[in-house]
């Protein structure tokens, strides 16, 4: 089996301000693996693109929207020379407020659109890409596109319903464990763990392992001393934080937040 390079963190791009924000895709701007705590969504307008999403890789044409929950990561492998790709994200906490159901944003979508929707969907991302300030308006812009989704497109991918149900239960509660899912879903735990990985190509561990890494970042970045948010994101000890930390950066929390590593990952392009 390949091995995947090591996913960066790379939070969605914002302008100052903002806490939604939509942009169009710019071959000199392609980034390298990597996941963030904002829900995304894609629409390819023109062209085609591959896009490589955990272990797995989905082609994705014109007319078709992707989407992305938090902690997934995602990298796009290959862009045709038309492509025109709009990239929506809206902050964690913004995206919960502003939709007020976790399976709006913590889900994994692959639609095809139908042509009315992909027009008025081009139209909006067109007049509101690279916009500051425009958070309710991409909040709105976001509902249309799930509406859109559900009720004029026809779904190329349909993640079995226990995906679905654990990435809402952990989008609300990371720390949860896989007997307590399971008990809840009155399912077995198995069950629960091939499901995920089948629909999403990372393992259910590796994924709430992120979300509790998201969760120390968001508090450390709002003022709370790095033990208080280790154990605030579920980690049962700050040296399991630490243990965490360096599986998924080679370096503890204190280093990658305090380095500069952290700064230079979110900067970095594909050559």
């Amino acid at each position: 089996m390949e091995v995947l390079p090591r996913p960066s963190f790379q939070s969605f791009p914002m302008l100052a301000g903002s806490r939604a924000q939509a942009w169009t895709y710019s071959p000199r701007y392609r980034r390298p693996r990597h996941f963030h705590g904002e829900p995304e969504l894609n629409v390819v307008v023109h062209g085609s693109a591959s896009f490589g999403i955990g272990d797995r890789v989905r082609e994705v044409r014109a007319g078709e929207l992707l989407s992305f929950p938090p902690g997934q990561d995602h990298v796009l492998l290959r862009g045709s020379p038309d492509l025109e790709l709009f990239t929506v994200g809206m902050r964690a906490e913004f995206a919960a407020d502003a939709c007020r159901n976790a399976e709006a944003t913590a889900r994994l979508l692959h639609v095809k659109l139908s042509s009315n929707a992909l027009a008025s969907l081009r139209a909006r991302c067109g007049d509101l890409t690279g916009v500051a300030g425009a958070d309710q308006n991409i909040a709105e812009l976001w509902q249309l596109a799930l509406w859109s989704a559900k009720t004029g497109g026809s779904s190329l991918v349909e993640p079995h319903v226990i995906t679905r149900r654990t990435l809402a239960i952990c989008d609300r509660n990371p720390e949860v464990t896989r007997a307590e899912l399971a008990r809840s879903m009155r399912t077995d735990p198995t069950e629960i763990s091939r499901h995920f990985h089948r629909d999403l190509g990372v393992t259910l561990s590796a994924y709430r392992q992120r979300l509790r890494v998201l969760r120390v970042i968001h508090a450390f970045d709002r003022g709370a001393s790095l033990t208080s948010a280790a154990l605030d994101a579920g980690f049962g000890s700050y040296s399991q934080c630490h243990r965490t930390f360096q599986s998924l950066f080679t370096q503890g929390p204190s280093d990658f937040l305090r380095s500069g590593a952290r700064e230079a990952e979110e900067s970095a392009f594909c050559p």
